[in-house]
């Protein structure tokens, strides 16, 4: 990207009409682009590109998932003690933020047809629930048990019935189970009630009790016992945010140190060009252990300072997450005025199973809220292109909030109203009010900004003396796909 103050951006275009195999979905024609090159590029004119066609999630807002816990917690039991998870997957999908694909593979429905077992992410089970909760694990699982006899809940079979990613639910069947004899609910007793309810009570009482202490032993007016209680639940109700998992305190005799660096991708960097050489290995050994390729060079960038941006500037970086002095994985981003937009991600295959995808993410999205403090514009994240029709990118819908861009108007349409569209057609238009139109659609193709022979000119100067077979299609084409406002701004290189 171009520096601050220097020429504006450079492009040439290149339309295709004709599909090539798509690395995703293994479609032999299923990849069809239209791309540009580069020769200079502004973070504004990037910033607008993408903006014309990408996914973002509102970084703010955004709160994690059990699932994206559970890997958190497993990044800090192995730096800590050095635990292995033993439920690693050794298939675990190595696209770039991809572990969550399956999670997230389930069909919405209209909110009278949607069943709580669909609603259940299908990588979870009862098994997570318990080990979610680490404190009073063994007083935890005996008052489970007691429930489970008590209360002759309805169990639920799937055997054969588990839903298949990529699938439609089927029906799932629901048996209730009658008591055996004499283990049947003593109504002289009161109903069974949740662990975990039974656990925050507890927490609560002892809460209150220290407090009491606190104030002398007084005896304490039943207003402000009530006041102390509610005061407490508030405190124990609120969920916790990824700077909670990612900026905790370690233990001074942790296993392993585990550092994030963020490089600029410049050669005149002393950070990227020191380390340049076991990035550019890891690259490789990622690259051919996972996609079978050759390995291939990082191009140069330089960040660009604005007086209102981040500390760091704007512009292509690394982030560099080593481990014990070593390097693990990379995980490539551009910072730009509005958003931190996630490009790629290679890591060592052999750390795996510390689910680096979902974790980097993560990583990203926290460190999108801290750019914020000091670029107040900057508040989202981009993860790219969501294909829902393609089970390897759906995993991009468990980080919520989010929106999808109108692939008709451009206008950005949360998330939730755009799945049962999507789940009826491929293809669909994400706003329903029809008279709507792309507002920053192509009015004047004569005003389109060119470059040729080192000269600046308006697309209609240079169709006059233009000599050869036209081609004002390919320019409409470009001019569509990039707006007015950067078909005025860019300068599209003509030979």
């Amino acid at each position: 990207m171009a520096a601050a103050g220097s020429s504006p951006s450079i492009v040439e275009y290149f339309g295709g009409e004709d599909g090539y195999r798509c690395g995703y979905c293994k479609n032999e024609t299923g990849n069809l682009s239209h791309g540009m090159w580069a020769h200079s590029m502004t973070v504004q004119d990037y910033q607008d590109l993408i903006d014309r066609g990408w996914r973002r999630c509102q970084a703010l807002r955004f709160q994690p998932s059990k699932s994206h816990k559970k890997v958190l917690k497993k990044m800090l039991k192995f730096i800590s003690k050095g635990d292995v998870s033993k439920a690693a997957s050794e298939d675990e999908p190595m696209d770039s933020h991809i572990e969550d694909a399956v999670a997230c593979d389930f069909a919405y429905k209209g909110e009278s047809h949607i069943s709580q077992s669909e609603l259940t992410p299908l990588s979870e089970d009862h098994t997570e629930r318990v080990e979610s909760e680490e404190k009073n694990t063994g007083e935890t699982k005996e008052e489970v048990n007691v429930q489970k006899v008590e209360s002759g809940c309805p169990q639920i079979c799937t055997d054969k019935d588990t839903p298949v990613p990529g699938e439609p639910s089927r029906s799932t069947k629901i048996v209730h189970a009658p008591p055996k004899p004499g283990k049947g609910a003593d109504l002289s007793k009161p109903p069974c009630r949740k662990a975990k309810d039974i656990r925050k009570e507890r927490k609560l009482q002892k809460l209150l009790q220290n407090q009491m202490c606190t104030l002398g032993g007084s005896q304490l007016q039943t207003d402000d016992q009530v006041f102390l209680l509610q005061n407490s639940k508030s405190k124990t109700n609120q969920p916790k945010t990824i700077e909670d998992f990612v900026f905790v305190s370690l233990p001074d005799d942790a296993q392993h140190k585990l550092e994030v660096r963020l490089v600029p991708v410049s050669f005149e960097d002393p950070q990227f060009k020191s380390s340049f050489n076991q990035s550019a290995a890891l690259f490789a050994k990622y690259q051919m252990a996972i996609h079978k390729d050759t390995p291939s060079d990082c191009g140069e960038n330089e960040a660009e300072n604005a007086p209102n941006g981040p500390e760091c500037g704007y512009g292509s970086f690394h982030q560099q997450y080593w481990l014990d002095g070593k390097i693990i994985a990379v995980g490539v981003i551009d910072i730009l005025p509005y958003c931190v937009s996630s490009v790629y991600l290679y890591y060592d295959p052999d750390y795996s199973f510390l689910s680096l995808g979902v974790y980097s993410a993560l990583r990203e999205i926290a460190f999108t809220r801290q750019l914020h403090e000091k670029a107040p514009d900057l508040c989202f994240y981009y993860m790219g292109f969501y294909i829902h029709s393609c089970p390897k990118m759906r995993y991009k819908g468990q980080y919520r909030p989010s929106d999808l861009l109108c692939p008709e108007t451009y206008v950005w349409t949360p998330i939730e109203r755009c799945l049962p569209l999507l789940e009826h057609s491929k293809y669909c238009r994400f706003n329903q009010d029809m008279k709507a139109v792309d507002e920053g659609r192509i009015k004047d193709l004569g005003r389109v900004r060119v470059l040729h022979k080192r000269t600046i000119m308006p697309y209609s100067v240079y169709k006059k003396g233009r000599k050869g077979p036209s081609d004002e299609a390919s320019v409409q084409q470009y001019a569509s796909l990039v707006g007015q406002t950067c078909s005025e701004r860019m300068l599209l290189f003509r030979s």
